[in-house]
């Protein structure tokens, strides 16, 4: 069957709208992480360290169960290009399934997150802060799960902006009960870390009821809820067989950076906090390449599901394009201006303020080299997940980043003597190995399937 192509000019417009706002609402739900760390900075260096190891493992376990939110978008995508209405239902209510079974399995390590900790050579100190931070986030992992998995069914359908202002408002909402639990202020009692992990639970419960009520009333047509505790054996497979793979692609790159924090521990604590506001702004600046790579996904399912091969190829090259464009200038930003972006997480009366800064600068100079890598290897996972590609890009990543990263990192830091910097130098090689051979997936194997399907 023929398909009208569509102009270069029609694919970035179109991107744009739909990856406007999930760029905006991803960059809006980072934000409420930064909050945490920006205010814990504020509050105490000691508890900006805790925050960056807890936070780092709450994420990388909570980015594999993610793996079968991201697996509903592209098969929701494509059954809303088929007009299959109880398909969309079926494929939502069985990734809803996997994500809760998943958050209550894995909510059970972080009690013993201390011990984990202590275990793995951490600061005495550091590592009780970051179990305090746990015990109460711990709790958070299947309601973000939920919220993570309606996002992708919304997403898929092209309801973008419901994402963006649900985002915005729990975002400022968690300013405000961070404000009040860290600080002890309003008459609520000093918590410290404490109160931001309470903060982020409280405002994960609002994201889910929102969306919610927000699907059942805007889209009646899918009966979201309709059936919800019916087991359906076909599509959860489905669900699990392409979400299993995302999600341990995911704690294959997760877990890289996981493995840095755990190595700059072990160099110091001030090191440590210093990468953690170094990784706060490079995640910040990925949210936007995310929000490209999910629009990718949406975009190439519903081609999938046309079998429109040409269209996939235009669409591709544009979201890449824009990508790349922002991980440019993004890179300037953080080679030219890194001494006020790092001081925006630290108290001016903070006694370590000059190490903090001057170790800083250096990794976020090597954050700068990594945005162009980091945007292309995102992309290119987003579009292999729009064409159901998601097994062989595990076995890559893995490879990328603990066969060939890891290592690199630990020769560069310890063994060849150059610290926090060496660190950041194999996460660089990890990335760009990553972005080569899954570029090369997608341009020489994908897109073809696509034209197959036909």
């Amino acid at each position: 069957m023929e398909h009208t192509a569509q102009t270069y000019s029609e694919h970035r417009r179109a991107i744009w709208m739909l990856g406007g706002p999930l760029i905006a609402s991803q960059v809006a739900q980072f934000l409420i992480h930064m909050t945490d760390t920006i205010m814990l900075g504020w509050y105490d260096v000691t508890a900006l360290a805790a925050v960056t190891l807890g936070s780092t493992m709450y994420f990388v376990t909570f980015i594999v169960g993610a793996g079968f939110a991201f697996a509903v978008t592209p098969m929701v995508a494509a059954a809303a290009e088929a007009d299959d209405e109880a398909q969309v239902r079926r494929v939502t209510r069985m990734g809803l399934w996997l994500s809760i079974a998943y958050g209550l399995l894995f909510t059970l390590p972080f009690m013993w997150s201390e011990q984990i900790l202590l275990a793995i050579g951490q600061d005495a100190v550091v590592a009780a802060m970051a179990h305090d931070y746990l015990v109460i986030a711990a709790w958070q992992m299947v309601p973000a799960l939920m919220a993570m998995t309606l996002k992708s069914y919304l997403a898929a359908l092209e309801y973008t902006a419901i994402i963006l202002w649900a985002t915005l408002g729990t975002a400022l909402m968690n300013v405000v009960v961070n404000y009040a639990l860290i600080f002890g202020n309003f008459g609520a009692p000093e918590m410290g870390i404490q109160g931001a992990a309470i903060a982020s639970l409280f405002v994960t419960f609002a994201t889910v009821v929102i969306l919610v009520l927000y699907g059942l009333r805007k889209l009646p047509q899918y009966k979201l809820l309709q059936n919800v505790w019916k087991p359906d054996g076909e599509i959860l497979r489905r669900v699990f067989q392409l979400g299993w793979p995302i999600g341990l692609t995911s704690l294959a790159e997760g877990g890289l950076f996981t493995a840095s924090a755990i190595m700059m521990g072990w160099i110091g604590p001030i090191e440590l906090a210093a990468h953690g506001i170094a990784i706060q702004l490079a995640s910040l600046t990925f949210m936007v390449h995310l929000g490209f790579s999910q629009a990718a996904t949406i975009r190439a399912g519903r081609a999938l599901g046309r079998g429109d091969e040409i269209n996939l190829r235009r669409g591709a090259k544009m979201a890449i394009g824009m990508s790349t464009v922002f991980a440019v200038a993004t890179m300037a930003v953080f080679l030219l201006i890194p001494e006020p972006l790092i001081a925006v997480f630290i108290d001016p009366s903070e006694p370590e303020k000059a190490a903090l800064l001057r170790i800083g600068i250096s990794l976020l100079a090597m954050a700068g080299l990594f945005q162009v890598v980091d945007a292309v290897q995102v992309l290119a996972l987003g579009l292999l997940r729009g064409v159901q590609d998601t097994a062989v890009p595990m076995v890559i990543a893995t490879i990328s980043y603990w066969v060939v990263g890891l290592p690199v990192s630990y020769l560069l830091a310890f063994t060849l003597g150059m610290g926090g910097v060496g660190i950041w130098l194999g996460l660089v090689v990890g990335l760009s190995v990553a972005a080569v051979l899954m570029m090369w997936r997608f341009w020489r194997r994908s897109v073809f399937l696509t034209k197959r399907r036909d």
